[in-house]
């Protein structure tokens, strides 16, 4: 036998992402409440444009997925791959780069979202240098990952360690496939896909980034502390293979269920339904191999509370896998997508099953590594029934708010009008439940602090171990019956390398078959001869909309239901969207859809609702926006702008950069003398002026949805010539 080889853990790494894990957190969750109380109270903080409810949220869902739930992750992986390969870290200086650079991404978050620096795809809201630094960090991680587990001492490679491959691999292409982009300066981009293709290409990054982000490495957690706390080992072998392999091959077709009836292709759809289905069966799969691992030792979920935090996280993730799958059956979508059910359902998941396998690791690894028992387990059952309650109190109203809402958009009056064509009725009569859940998330920060400082005084009361040892055989190569053949996954297991390309391989398939047809087929977008790209000065307002985040509250996407087509108008096509970098239909409506706002109002009417909301619309909970009448137009980087969407394929004559700004003031003079015209040269004292970014947001209100009644475009009053490559040739195919 060979003698046994001593090394040690690094405790030093996994200390300070469990703080950062603390850290984020509540800042994450303080900002989710200041959100939360902004649609009570809509004036709450309301005169601080980097504190306005579009930017806040993108800050708070970033800094809860990458900076809370992104720090429990490696947190997690720190401490128990080093543990399951019997070897420490293959690099502590990667480690040490690895927790500089995410958390100084983060921080780069706070430093531009409140900002408005912000590419409005949802949990991808990072400008292009940041999505660089992602890449580079995360390769960093990867690389130190894969290294540990080929220099292990262990022969195969234990369960949890496949979900955090899985997890490197399929996020690192996520990321990369999401973030082609083009810079039009340091901190602004286009996507390089337009409308459908970028709806396509944003929820299968979405929907997967909660796969593969939020799931599989939560899964591996899972396997490695259950078994560790209750001191059992795992239910079923076979069963996490089945989970696995399953898992990670379903899941990458499901995105296209956050897309059911829009404009994306009806075969794209049906795959996206068909495989969300077909999720029940690994997740459950899971979610019982971790429930049963627990026999015969149920009798101390009552006393412990990391297998509390960990019964009650696992339970979650069983309830959302099995909701997910059923609000992508399409009559059940047609009820609760763009509605507030929706943010009960992800936050379900966020704060049980997230949060409770992350205060669960909280508390198992922290007495370890300073080597002392928890301060209080009392406190730590407090933490539990407040965070446990918080959720309730969140989730409940949420679901509920959530169908009332959308059956008040759908129900007719016996004459056959819309019983509630105010939209605004729709979202006074939900307040109350706004409020039960700013309660319940106020009762989840409060079981958070609770617990922080049981933490804080659990490390004061002992010491950390910075480098703990172990000893282990050079490789413990496990025991094979002679002449029986090793099974396949179990030779699989000893070939790390083989075993990451085979996921690679597996997790590429629905990508690409979903992906490739919707570019390459012509008739899956067929264009629109009348619709034209957009002037100048609707570059402008559209990058304004985008950046103080109207599309968290609005959305450009009239689904053909009755409803919908009688409040809003002609439902939306894919052609309509085919010059839209980025697309942005929306997730949710806190406010009316806007396809078809064009037009629809005088620009004197959304002068006053853009300055006092309620003013056009008496009881609107829309924030109101006065900085917009303040602030000067970015004219100098249009040219930019112009190229960079040439460069994606806008078909903006060569050289037209040149006549942009010239076009962009003749348009914006054209708005404000028909304001002034009106009486509106000013607003409480305010002088509207054609240099103001209000003028640019109305300009691209005014433009929306008007584009396919084939009416006179924007584009004839402006000054210059040639401003459209494809112009004649798209008037000839029609």
């Amino acid at each position: 036998m060979s003698s046994l080889e001593t090394f040690h853990y690094d405790n030093e790494i996994v200390r300070k992402f469990g703080i950062a894990t603390i850290a984020w957190g509540l800042i994450g969750f303080l900002v989710g409440l200041t959100i939360a109380l902004k649609l009570i109270f809509p004036e709450f903080l309301g005169f601080i444009p980097e504190l306005s409810y579009g930017r806040l949220r993108p800050l708070h869902t970033n800094a809860v997925i990458f900076a809370f739930a992104g720090n429990a992750i490696f947190y997690g992986v720190y401490y128990s791959l080093p543990r399951l390969c019997k070897t420490p870290m293959w690099n502590k200086t990667l480690s040490q780069i690895h927790f500089w650079g995410w958390q100084a991404i983060i921080t780069s978050a706070v430093l531009t979202l409140p900002f408005g620096i912000n590419t409005s795809k949802e949990y991808a809201e990072l400008e292009w240098p940041i999505d660089i630094a992602i890449a580079l960090i995360w390769v960093a991680f990867g690389v130190n990952m894969i290294m540990t587990i080929m220099k292990r001492r262990e022969k195969h490679i234990y369960v949890a360690i496949w979900f955090y491959i899985a997890t490197f691999v399929t996020v690192a292409v996520l990321h990369i496939v999401n973030s082609f982009e083009m810079p039009a300066t340091l901190l602004k981009s286009y996507p390089l896909y337009a409308g459908v293709q970028d709806a396509l290409v944003q929820w299968w990054y979405g929907h997967n980034a909660v796969a593969f982000f939020l799931t599989t490495p939560f899964l591996g957690i899972m396997y490695y502390f259950i078994p560790k706390a209750a001191n059992r080992p795992i239910f079923s072998y076979r069963l996490s293979i089945v989970h696995f392999w399953s898992l990670i091959f379903i899941y990458i077709w499901a995105g296209p269920h956050h897309l059911l009836y829009t404009s994306l292709p009806g075969w794209a759809q049906a795959l996206g339904t068909v495989f969300s289905v077909m999720l029940i069966a690994p997740s459950w799969g899971g979610m019982l191999n971790g429930l049963l691992t627990l026999r015969g030792a149920w009798d101390r979920v009552r006393e412990d509370p990391v297998l509390k935090f960990l019964v009650v996280g696992v339970t979650a993730y069983g309830m959302v896998t099995f909701e997910g799958p059923m609000l992508s059956i399409a009559n059940v979508n047609a009820v609760a997508h763009y509605s507030d059910y929706i943010i009960g359902h992800v936050h379900n998941g966020a704060l049980l099953w997230n949060g409770g396998l992350t205060f669960a690791m909280l508390y198992y690894i922290t007495p370890k590594i300073y080597r002392t028992k928890l301060h209080s387990v009392k406190l730590a059952n407090v933490h539990f029934w407040f965070a446990t309650l918080g959720a309730i109190f969140y989730v409940i109203p949420m679901y509920w708010g959530g169908i009332t809402q959308s059956l008040m958009w759908k129900e007719f009056t016996a004459q056959g009008l819309l019983q509630y064509p105010n939209f605004l009725e729709t979202v006074n009569q939900i307040i109350p439940m706004y409020a039960l859940r700013a309660v319940g998330g106020t009762l989840f920060i409060i079981g958070a602090a609770v617990g922080t400082f049981n933490l804080i005084k659990t490390a004061k009361q002992g010491s950390l171990l910075k480098d703990e040892a172990d000893e282990a055989q050079p490789r413990i190569e496990p025991a094979v019956e002679p002449g029986e053949p090793e099974p396949w996954h179990r030779r699989l297991e000893a070939r790390p390398v083989q075993f990451t390309a085979i996921v690679l391989v597996v997790i590429l398939i629905g990508g690409i078959i979903e992906y490739v047809p919707t570019t390459l087929v012509e008739s899956n977008i067929p264009t629109i001869a009348s619709v034209k790209p957009y002037t100048p000065l609707e570059i402008e307002g559209r990058d304004i909309y985008i950046a103080e985040g109207c599309n968290g509250c609005h959305s450009q996407m009239i689904r053909p239901f009755r409803s919908e087509t009688e409040r809003y108008g002609e439902y939306s096509k894919a052609g309509e969207f085919v010059y839209d970098h980025p697309f942005l239909w929306g997730s949710k409506r806190t406010g009316p859809d806007l396809h078809r706002i064009g037009g629809k109002y005088p620009d004197s009417w959304h002068i006053r609702h853009m300055y006092d909301p309620a003013s056009t619309s008496p009881g609107s909970i829309m924030p109101a926006y006065p900085w917009l009448f303040t602030q000067d137009i970015n004219k100098e980087t249009i040219p930019n702008r112009i190229n960079a969407l040439r460069s994606v394929g806008v078909p903006y004559a060569e050289g037209y950069e040149d006549d942009a700004i010239g076009d962009l003031e003749a348009q914006a003079e054209e708005i404000t003398q028909g304001l002034s015209q009106n009486g509106f040269d000013q607003i409480e004292g305010i002088q509207i002026t054609s240099e103001k970014r209000i003028i640019a947001l109305i300009a691209y209100l005014q433009r929306l949805g008007i584009d396919i009644k084939g009416e006179e475009s924007p584009w004839d009053a402006l000054p210059s010539s040639n401003q459209i490559q494809a112009d004649n040739q798209l008037q000839t195919e029609d």
